[in-house]
């Protein structure tokens, strides 16, 4: 799984360039930087304030549009570049990015598990076959498995003393795929390779050179089947057959938010300025594309129990048939110029919670999935210039900003 996604035009500065050259590895440096927390709140203390400096109430969905209150909060040693990948739920614990690695119990915030030296600065979480894969912390060239209930490595496999720190980027049934740099007998390296490996034994399934001038960091990578589908920062749509590593079909991309993109079905669909496009997974074929209004562009878009979300610039949400590009609602709850983007998406129980990149108006809005109707926004009030990241497990839907990681009801 994967995914990843953000947008931006012009030079990029310090903090976003550290930023992209975590955001496309897809889920694979599951650092939860919550070890050593300290609990700051509990559901029984005072809720942080939202976006309009209202005491949350309880419950997920008050009536009266505030946010709930968090059932904990935690601080913790988080490291977070921005990615979507660098938070993330399951088997009954959450786990963000940073040093050391841990785990929280869902229900209470309490630590479960910790690693020291788990977490890769800047790779992302991947979740897959009951396993979180990470880049060896090590930087001994291998890439690890561990059970996200108890934090023990289940598996390791080695690239090859030819390749560098090969970071996993994403994983299916079979295989987990990564990319690492290839060594000169210098120890520089100019060129990378992509390779898949069996997630049972460890054994290297194939590995395929990609082109001089590609980076292993920047790519965001998602598998449908018999596709393995990446982009990179040179503004690259691959496409490469599971089996056999070789390439089905490549294209170039105009503005595609840092390569963020969403699968449903036979389709990939990647923002492209004021485009919105789906192709083929088979051949490449343009399927549909939806356009936005003039100088607006589309940011990052999730595929969610079979719909379609995707903000734009001017403060419009949509809900796409993903299928079709048919537009099933648009919301314009978020029209206030001070009013944040979305950029990343949860749903559980009817509700769509979307996570903002910058935080004054913004945090982590709530919106009826059905209608687009915006219920409440939480933001804990601490002014971080840290993004906004949310995961849900069903029962919980979990909000990290910089350090503070906040359980919320779902």
């Amino acid at each position: 799984m994967s995914n990843n996604q953000s947008p931006s035009d012009g030079r990029p500065n310090r903090r976003r360039v550290l930023r992209l050259a975590g955001g496309g590895l897809t889920l694979a440096v599951l650092g939860a930087g919550a070890a050593g927390c300290r609990e700051d709140d509990t559901a029984g203390k005072a809720g942080s304030e939202t976006s309009a400096g209202r005491t949350p109430s309880e419950g997920a969905a008050a009536e009266d549009g505030r946010a709930p209150k968090p059932l904990w909060t935690k601080s913790t040693s988080a490291q977070t570049y921005g990615n979507n990948d660098e938070l993330v739920a399951a088997a009954g614990v959450v786990i963000a990015t940073g040093d050391p690695l841990a785990a929280l119990e869902a229900a209470t915030g309490e630590e479960r598990w910790s690693l020291e030296g788990g977490a890769v600065p800047g790779a992302p979480l991947l979740l897959g076959n009951n396993t979180v894969y990470l880049a060896s912390g090590r930087y001994d060239g291998t890439v690890g498995g561990y059970d996200p209930a108890s934090g023990k490595e289940t598996w390791r496999s080695r690239l090859g003393k030819e390749y560098r720190q090969p970071r996993p980027i994403a994983v299916d049934g079979k295989q987990v795929y990564v990319i690492a740099e290839i060594l000169e007998d210098d120890g520089s390296s100019h060129t990378n390779v992509i390779a898949a490996l069996n997630s049972v034994t460890g054994k290297v399934a194939w590995k395929e050179q990609r082109d001089l001038g590609t980076e292993q960091n920047g790519v965001n990578a998602a598998v449908q089947g018999r596709y393995l589908v990446y982009t990179d920062f040179k503004k690259n749509l691959t496409v490469r057959d599971t089996a056999t590593g070789k390439q089905v079909w490549t294209r170039r991309t105009t503005k595609t938010n840092h390569g963020f993109f969403a699968i449903h079905q036979d389709l990939v669909i990647i923002p492209q300025g004021q485009k919105l496009q789906a192709f083929n997974l088979s051949d490449g074929a343009e399927k549909w594309s939806v356009q936005t209004e003039k100088f607006d562009a589309f940011r990052e878009p999730a595929v969610l129990d079979d719909v379609l979300y995707v903000a734009d610039s001017g403060r419009t949400l949509w809900a796409i048939e993903p299928q079709t590009g048919r537009k099933i609602w648009q919301s314009k709850a978020l029209a206030d110029a001070a009013a944040q983007v979305p950029r990343q998406f949860v749903e559980t129980g009817g509700t769509l919670y979307a996570a903002t990149a910058l935080d004054k108006q913004g945090g982590v809005h709530a919106f009826d999935a059905k209608t687009g109707d915006l219920r409440w926004t939480f933001n804990d009030g601490s002014g971080d210039h840290h993004a906004w990241l949310v995961a849900t497990d069903g029962k919980h839907v979990f909000a990290l900003h910089g350090k503070k990681l906040h359980a919320l009801p779902a």
